[in-house]
């Protein structure tokens, strides 16, 4: 289950910057599902460097936000086969 009260206001705040740059991109996207998608991987198991994200090459960022899409569990948040974000934080 994912705990969508984890998400503290100020990375909310960038999401929702990554979701307007997005859509701007890829017009036929659905943002809700994009802000739910780039929220449930940050807080399920894969943190995302979001600023980071937010400022990167074009194709690094549809590469990202894409795939996130494409390997997300949506039940669990979790990314599914070995898909792993170009900003996805070192896992210590």
């Amino acid at each position: 289950m994912i705990d969508w009260n984890k998400i503290p206001i100020e990375e909310a705040f960038t999401i929702r910057a990554i979701v307007r740059r997005f859509a701007k991109l890829i017009p036929d996207a659905d943002s809700m599902s994009t802000h739910m998608d780039i929220e449930a991987t940050h807080i399920s198991g894969c943190p995302l460097k979001l600023e980071e994200l937010l400022k990167s090459e074009d194709s690094d960022f549809i590469h990202d936000i894409g795939g996130i899409a494409s390997h997300i569990n949506r039940e669990t948040g979790k990314l599914e086969n070995c898909f792993l974000p170009r900003y996805a934080k070192k896992q210590s």
